[in-house]
């Protein structure tokens, strides 16, 4: 009887001593408030690290890259191809710009510093451009741009200086900037425009609808921020949203994009190559 009631006694103790120990360790294992707050800080440092300095989302708001890109595509912009290169991390693949690469830059306009713009690089350093009848003719050979608009499609009629640059001086309507204006007959050797060392010249793919090079120079290297990659979403957006800026209208359009995103969306363009 003594060794019965002995082990019966015994038994719930050491239990009790185990569960104790579990609840000791599960407590132990717990995250402080402080340290939990570490582990978010840490995720949201490594979130904006990757947005800032390698992958960038932007939204498409104008036609002048149709057909390659359409008002409200949103693309995610590679911001490290086209970086200064960096000795500290020699396994990041780096390259300069070429012929034909889609950039995204800072406008070369002191009145719009901060506008990012998307365009193609239709000429690099040493290059001679010129257009005719809008057909570009890069060092002397005229290109095959499937992908362009010409003077005459969708109805869209000739102009002299757009279409036959830079062979005319711009005119009063011709929505050139002054500084260009100014600067742009000391690059025309001939027919061509001749594109100086550090500069790309750059012109949207919607060539009739499109203010680019043309229109304010060219883009200084260092304004070259990346290149888009995909789109990653794409929303039938009007042409005039981007002169809808209040805040009203913007909460509208918001309420507009909720109620239609499965409608509206362009499904086809979801991770759409850029290029």
């Amino acid at each position: 009887m003594e060794k019965n009631l002995t082990t019966k006694t015994t038994n719930p103790g050491t239990d009790e001593s185990v569960e104790r120990t579990a609840q000791a360790e599960k407590k132990a294992e717990a995250e402080t408030p402080l340290e939990a707050l570490a582990s978010i800080s840490s995720v949201l440092a490594i979130g904006l690290f990757v947005m800032a300095f390698i992958f960038q989302n932007f939204e498409i708001p104008s036609a002048s890259m149709e057909k390659t890109l359409l008002i409200g595509d949103h693309v995610v912009v590679d911001r490290v191809t086209f970086a200064p290169e960096t000795k500290w991390a020699p396994f990041v693949h780096y390259r300069d710009i070429r012929r034909g690469d889609v950039i995204v830059f800072f406008k070369p306009n002191p009145e719009t510093p901060d506008l990012f713009l998307v365009k193609r690089a239709i000429g690099v350093p040493g290059d001679r451009i010129h257009l005719r009848n809008g057909i570009v003719y890069l060092n002397g050979v005229a290109q095959n741009e499937p992908q362009t608009s010409k003077p005459g499609d969708d109805g869209d009629a000739y102009n002299a200086y757009r279409d036959d640059f830079p062979s005319l001086k711009p005119g009063p309507y011709d929505l050139v900037t002054a500084l260009w204006a100014e600067d742009l007959p000391n690059h025309v050797v001939g027919d061509d425009l001749v594109v100086p060392p550090g500069k790309v010249f750059a012109m949207g793919d919607n060539r009739t609808q499109s203010l680019d090079g043309r229109f304010w120079g060219f883009v200084p290297r260092e304004n070259i921020v990346g290149r888009p990659l995909l789109v990653y979403w794409s929303f039938q957006t009007p042409a005039d949203q981007i002169n809808k800026q209040s805040a009203g209208e913007r909460i509208a359009f918001i309420g507009h994009v909720l109620l239609h995103i499965f409608d509206e969306t362009r499904w086809k363009r979801t991770l759409h190559r850029v290029q």
